[in-house]
């Protein structure tokens, strides 16, 4: 009797094994099936890697509230989720490798770029991006009627430019005579400029019009021919995230441009900007 009753366990072991192999499949199907998006829901809170870039993202160093309009997407898709948004100030020499260690889930502003393609994922953009020069028109290094980056690439001219970004990138490849000066943030580059320890300023154009609208009396700004960099502005996204999981964001992102909600956005933005200049 005993030996028969071996016998039937032994033969049942195969069949618990395979459904214990089931089970662990099943709970990693499940798991797999649970998108990025439900886990962070399940945390209840977004995290939103933001590196300044008026108007795009801006802090404000009294109480360190985030503004700008990719800020407040960042607000309004956690408001989708029904999380609260959490902003993890960084740089934009950071921007990329902190998405990749994980310390946040999204990055704002982040400029479409093969190179950082290969490193992360992206969102549709919310906006079209081109880079611009801005300048003293009486700086006599700089001649009337400058139309290019070659007008412009000269012996003793010094552009200035955040460190680390995607104009930094473009223009560093693009020159062959002038000076690059590389400056930590929005606030150095534009005080280079004013203070005439540089003479250009090279960032998107949208940025550079808030500088030239501040400075009318001698700031003027040009978007070369052929264009410097053209690029879509996205979130920036983990890189395992799923095509469903990036499919739920760019959804949310295409209503907001359709409707003309970015487009509202960015001018509260850049009217923020230039009140607070005032």
């Amino acid at each position: 009797m005993l030996s028969k009753l071996i016998t039937s366990a032994l033969r049942a072991l195969p069949a618990l094994a395979l459904l214990g192999g089931l089970s662990a499949t099943a709970a990693r199907a499940a798991e797999t099936a649970e998108g990025y998006w439900q886990g962070v829901q399940k945390a209840g809170v977004l995290r939103c890697g933001a590196a300044v870039a008026p108007p795009y993202v801006m802090r404000d160093p009294a109480t360190g509230e985030y503004s700008g309009f990719f800020a407040d997407l960042c607000k309004e898709f956690a408001d989708v989720l029904k999380v609260k948004p959490e902003f993890v100030d960084t740089t934009w020499d950071n921007i990329v490798a902190g998405l990749q260690a994980g310390k946040w889930d999204l990055s704002l502003a982040l400029n479409r770029t093969p190179a950082r393609a290969m490193a992360v994922q992206f969102s549709i953009p919310a906006m079209e991006y081109q880079i611009s020069l801005a300048y003293n028109k009486n700086n006599p290094k700089i001649a009337a009627g400058a139309a290019s980056v070659a007008d412009i690439d000269k012996a003793g001219v010094t552009l200035a430019v955040m460190s680390g970004t995607a104009q930094d990138k473009a223009i560093s490849a693009a020159v062959k005579n002038a000076t690059v000066m590389r400056l930590p943030g929005n606030d150095e580059t534009r005080l280079a400029v004013t203070s005439k320890r540089a003479d250009i300023l090279v960032d998107a154009s949208d940025t550079n019009q808030l500088f030239t609208q501040s400075n009318p009396d001698w700031a003027v700004a040009i978007n070369p021919t052929p264009a410097l960099a053209k690029q879509g502005v996205s979130f920036g996204l983990p890189h395992q995230l799923s095509a469903a999981d990036v499919e739920v964001i760019d959804i949310f992102l295409e209503e907001k441009v359709a409707t003309g909600h970015v487009d509202e956005l960015i001018k509260k933005a850049v009217d923020d900007v230039l009140k607070g200049a005032k």
